[in-house]
């Protein structure tokens, strides 16, 4: 089947449903246009092609159905999301021959749809990096231009979709690592409130910022993938019973009267002037649709960078100190004694940017500096909380850049780690508050995509939809294609 990936999940149900294609051909187009294009992209650690051939075989025998719109659909799965029998690295040598035993919540989801799992997506180690290029394994490149970074954590994700690899993926953002490649890749990243979706079987990284989400080409493909993955699950602690809608139920609703804020500091120094102005004409966009959009502040903001950094370094320490050789994943070979072995594991198996947020954490946790830094930052986080919080009692929905910049080139940011964070301050305030964020694309800088970010209310990811869908039915951004799209498989 030529130009699969050029279809939305709605077509290629209906391709298979009428058996114009059956869910083996698919899959097996899926793995030749990998091939194909992979050495280019870089975007997975692991194949799963066996095992997903046999399910899509499976799913052929059992037959399709209308209602299962997601049945035969090949996805990828970021790899810090735990995958029975398959192997799950976290893009660190520390997990470098992990096979787990059991699957993630998310992937028993994947299953009960009949999507196939086609394999493991690179990311930056124990998803802590803004580029991909902290992955132990490969450096995967951006679905653009190939000498520009993907984004990260969640690099392979997004450019793995942005390339025609796979239609749709699932990632893990704590700070903006679904928004932010999915900005620089000129796809749609959604961000799911926090314990819409199941974190029970994603290797942690800030337990109380953490959440798996949908990285796709179009709008309503990432309502679909949203359905499928959300609701409560008593294995999750921090899960929340709040019922799930249908997430393209309001699609196509005209957005007359919806309120949109449109934060001043969002705008400020340091945002890319054709990265503004790409999102003041997206502002535009939304008032000859027949929304209201007017300026408002959010003052603490500012101090996003700063909290986070250190409530995620934290938790980080925290959740790594089992990575240790004892039960499972790397051990160093060059140990005496049971602390060699603790400390020369841990030396030899993490990357630097993970051993500079352990140590970031452990410090802040410290005796006589837990007030001073980490109880400081907790206070702070719920100064922005309130402040999105009084922005929603008058406004549906928040817009503003995905990133100050479009995508930069590889090995231009990676030995300047103060910058590399900075990047992440217009996403990171979403995760301190637990709210829903997306990124759409909106516009071109130096022919590099542009992302819009929608920022919602706890649980209104409907919304966002629907303000999502009208902005991309109005515009052609996300039908632009990369060159490595062009042509291919003709």
């Amino acid at each position: 089947m030529a130009n699969f990936y050029d279809k939305s999940l709605e077509e290629l149900h209906d391709l298979l449903v009428s058996k114009e294609i059956t869910a083996v051909e698919l899959i097996q187009e899926t793995f030749d246009r990998i091939n194909e294009t992979e050495s280019a992209i870089d975007s997975f650690i692991t194949l799963n092609e066996e095992k997903a051939l046999a399910m899509a075989k499976a799913i052929d025998e059992k037959g399709i159905t209308e209602e299962n719109i997601l049945a035969g659909i090949p996805i990828g799965i970021k790899d810090n999301i735990v995958t029975k029998d398959l192997l799950t690295t976290a893009a660190s040598k520390m997990l470098y021959n992990f096979e787990p035993i059991y699957d993630a919540t998310v992937m028993e989801k994947v299953y009960q749809s009949d999507m196939i799992a086609v394999g493991k997506l690179n990311m930056d180690e124990f998803a802590m990096g803004g580029s991909t290029e902290n992955s132990y394994f490969k450096e995967t490149k951006n679905a653009w231009d190939q000498t520009k970074v993907p984004g990260g954590s969640s690099g392979g994700s997004a450019a793995a979709v942005a390339s025609g690899q796979i239609p749709l993926s699932l990632g893990s953002d704590t700070g903006g690592s679904i928004r932010q490649p999915a900005a620089f890749n000129g796809i749609v990243g959604m961000k799911p409130t926090y314990g819409r979706v199941s974190r029970f079987g994603l290797i942690a990284f800030g337990s109380s910022l953490d959440q798996i989400g949908p990285l796709t080409r179009s709008v309503k493909d990432n309502a679909l993938a949203l359905n499928a993955i959300s609701g409560f699950d008593p294995k999750d602690s921090t899960s929340s019973g709040s019922s799930v809608p249908d997430f393209t139920a309001n699609l196509g609703d005209d957005i007359k009267g919806m309120k949109i804020a449109l934060p001043k500091e969002y705008l400020d120094k340091g945002v890319n002037a054709e990265v503004k102005d790409a999102v003041l004409k997206a502002a535009d966009t939304f008032r000859s649709l027949g929304a209201t959009v007017e300026e408002v502040s959010l003052p603490h903001s500012k101090h996003g960078v700063a909290v986070y950094y250190i409530i995620a370094s934290s938790e980080a320490s925290s959740n790594l100190q089992r990575f240790d050789g004892i039960r499972y994943g790397y051990r160093s070979e060059n140990a005496a004694t049971l602390e060699d072995v603790y400390v020369n594991t841990r030396s030899e198996g993490f990357g630097d940017e993970v051993k500079r947020r352990i140590m970031l954490g452990t410090f802040s946790l410290s005796a006589g500096y837990f007030d001073a830094y980490f109880k400081k930052a907790a206070q702070v986080r719920t100064l922005i909380r309130e402040d999105f919080k009084k922005v929603f009692a008058d406004y549906d929905l928040i817009i503003g850049p995905t990133t100050p910049t479009v995508a930069y080139g590889i090995g231009e940011k990676i030995d300047d780690p103060v910058t590399m964070y900075t990047s992440d301050i217009l996403t990171i305030p979403v995760n301190l508050a637990g709210l829903p964020g997306m990124s759409i694309p909106c516009g071109f800088s130096n022919d590099l995509p542009v992302g819009l970010q929608l920022i919602g209310n706890h649980f209104a990811e409907d919304t966002m939809y629907k303000a999502a869908y009208s902005f991309e039915q109005a515009t052609d951004f996300h039908a632009k294609k990369p060159e490595i799209l062009k042509g291919a498989n003709k």
